[in-house]
């Protein structure tokens, strides 16, 4: 997979990217990147990039000559998503989604964001990674791609790990537990100990049931009637 980033601060990329598993898949080339600086397409001796708002309003916009002259030099553009929290909201099912695309091109907005046309024109998607806001898209495009790379072919060694984390079958995950089997006077759950397969995944699967019903009872959606 490919990444393509539109931003204004280039240099924050790969940032978290570059390390841990992430970074081990990009050095392997499982994944790749080009941070792409907005400015380079001023036209201007002032690099200006924004404006005031149409209608007045405090803070600046990026213009749209900007973005179209940016995306219009990618030779691919492939998937095309503005991060913004206006945005559909980042799930494990969109992230298993974008997982499948090759080529992903992520607008980073700062200021106020980017006039409405060239994201209409260019047909770009909006995706928010969650209700609060950020100074810019550029971590919430690490977030988003953080999520995809580690669904990437070869990122992770144990390809199960999938099925058992957080929000497979809309379920959280169940509690871990490793050595030393008492610690400050809490003991491991026995059937942990048993080594009774079938037991051990009953239970894993009753505890996920009740921890999500207690914290995110909105994944189980409405109760049955």
């Amino acid at each position: 997979m490919h990444a393509q980033i539109l931003t204004l601060f280039p240099d924050m990329f790969p940032g978290t990217l570059g390390a841990a598993l992430a970074g081990k898949a990009l050095a392997e080339n499982k994944w790749s990147f080009t941070a792409t600086n907005l400015r380079d397409f001023a036209t201007d001796n002032y690099k200006t990039v924004d404006d005031t708002p149409f209608g007045g309003g405090a803070g600046m916009v990026i213009k749209p000559d900007i973005i179209d002259a940016a995306v219009k030099n990618i030779p691919n553009a492939g998937r095309k998503i503005y991060l913004s929290p206006r945005g559909k909201l980042l799930n494990q099912n969109l992230v298993r989604e974008l997982a499948q695309e090759q080529i992903l091109t992520l607008l980073c907005g700062r200021y106020e964001g980017v006039d409405q046309r060239a994201l209409d024109h260019h047909n770009f998607e909006e995706i928010s990674v969650g209700d609060y806001i950020l100074s810019g898209g550029e971590l919430a495009a690490q977030i988003l791609l953080d999520a995809v790379i580690r669904l990437l072919p070869g990122v992770l060694g144990n390809a199960t790990t999938h099925d058992e984390e957080s929000f497979t079958e809309n379920l959280l995950e169940y509690p871990h537990y490793t050595r030393p089997q008492e610690w400050r006077g809490q003991t491991v759950p026995d059937v942990l100990l048993s080594g009774h397969h079938a037991k051990i995944k009953s239970w894993r699967r009753e505890q996920q049931i009740a921890i999500t019903r207690a914290r995110r009872p909105d994944l189980l959606g409405p109760p049955k009637k």
